[in-house]
């Protein structure tokens, strides 16, 4: 594995935010300031990729739906199956009689990920979606 070289540099910032920031860093278990705010730059870095149309990202596609409105189902699944290259896989949960959620495992271009997330949280049925995004790890080191 290749050790990745370390950069220093100096930050400044108000003191009630320095003792947020040690709070923070003590109640999640971070050695120190710095892997804390690494940890928060990186997370801002994967947003900001996926804000980005042709940088590649990973997430997941979470959906409740009603199963019972007409043609959910089909539709939901001929969207999966025309962005069978984004969407590796599939989770399908019932949550109740009414109701089930589907999680899906998504990848590819920031611009046809966030594409295919807007069509099948807009789809009729749907009652609540969310993108999550992540890196695909190939841009953090």
């Amino acid at each position: 594995m290749k050790k990745a070289t370390v950069s220093r540099f100096s930050l400044s910032m108000p003191s009630g935010l320095v003792r947020q920031l040690d709070h923070m860093v003590k109640a999640k278990g971070y050695v120190n300031r710095s892997q804390a705010v690494a940890d928060m730059v990186s997370a801002h870095l994967v947003e900001h990729h996926s804000e980005e149309g042709d940088h590649e990202i990973a997430g997941t596609i979470t959906l409740v739906y009603d199963h019972h409105t007409r043609n959910v189902q089909a539709l939901l699944t001929d969207i999966q199956h025309d962005n069978q290259e984004i969407v590796i896989s599939t989770l399908h949960v019932h949550l109740d009689h009414h109701n089930c959620m589907e999680v899906l495992a998504v990848r590819g271009k920031a611009a046809v990920v966030r594409q295919v997330a807007d069509q099948l949280i807009a789809a009729r049925g749907v009652k609540h979606g969310k993108l999550t995004v992540t890196t695909t790890g190939t841009d953090i080191d």
